[in-house]
């Protein structure tokens, strides 16, 4: 064995070593705790998306129900179900891409996926690592949506938006709260936002903490959003119900549409490393 050949084997195995490494590093241990400013937090559900093809069904679903009516923000996409074209696994990351492919009598097609019937949560801490798309019309968002709806329609039952960003204000993400009392409709909604200026060439770790008496939106633990419970009803705090997750990436729309779609950017990837989610620790 020439000393070319030793070497080799020894670079091999510590290039294997290393990605080994990295993989144990990415992957969480069940029910393992962190601590942090606000407390301990013990992980109750993942994905760290370590396999290939379709997102896990048995952790995520399409949501293809407001195709008909733009979503109630005038949307110019069709989200697919079952389509990797439009979303797929592959790489440790979960990709949601928008492109040029009419579908549903629109231009574009993309993705919807929601943890609803197979993650649904009351309070805990929600991470997600993600790198963002841009330019015009590019719409994607981190948030939750009320499982049960139990206050009535949108917004009575309440909506966290984690990470909202728009293509045409590319360095801005914004954390919001909507509520009966507070919402964009009546111009009352409530809202954070924080300067990333490499949100879409990075991956950003983008945080929610819900708890009781409030929660807090964070960007790499750099906390810059609350919605306090004022303690009166639900109109102001409708929190108290349980939530579960959705990502997507919109196109165009009363927000994201509002200076165009630049067709000649397409396709548009909105790229997911992680998703963690944590309650208090007792």
């Amino acid at each position: 064995m020439t000393n070319k050949t030793i070497l080799l084997i020894f670079l091999s195995g510590i290039f294997f070593f290393a990605c080994q490494s990295s993989k144990q590093e990415k992957q969480p241990e069940q029910f393992e705790t962190i601590s942090t400013q606000t407390g301990n937090w013990q992980l109750i559900w993942n994905d760290e998306f370590d396999y290939n093809g379709l997102p896990d069904s048995a952790k995520w679903s399409y949501d293809t129900d407001g195709n008909t009516w733009g979503w109630g923000n005038n949307e110019a996409q069709h989200y697919t179900a079952n389509d990797t074209a439009n979303a797929h696994v592959k790489d440790g990351l979960l990709t949601i891409t928008a492109k040029i492919d009419s579908a549903g009598g629109k231009r574009y097609t993309s993705a919807r996926l929601i943890t609803k019937g197979k993650g649904d949560w009351l309070y805990g801490r929600f991470e997600i690592k993600a790198k963002l798309p841009t330019g015009l019309g590019t719409w994607p968002a981190i948030w939750m949506l009320p499982t049960d709806w139990e206050y009535g329609g949108w917004p009575d039952s309440g909506e966290i938006d984690i990470m909202e960003n728009v293509g045409y204000d590319p360095d801005t993400i914004v954390g919001s709260a909507h509520t009966k009392s507070y919402n964009h409709v009546l111009g009352t909604h409530k809202n954070g936002k924080i300067y990333v200026p490499d949100s879409y060439t990075g991956f950003h770790v983008y945080t929610l903490e819900w708890e009781e008496k409030e929660y807090r939106v964070y960007v790499d633990d750099q906390h810059y959003f609350t919605f306090v419970n004022e303690g009166t009803s639900f109109a102001e705090w409708p929190f108290d119900k349980r939530f579960h997750l959705l990502l997507n990436l919109a196109v165009g729309g009363n927000w994201g549409g509002q200076k165009g779609i630049d067709d000649s950017l397409f396709p548009h990837h909105f790229y997911i490393d992680y998703v963690r989610v944590y309650q208090k620790a007792e």
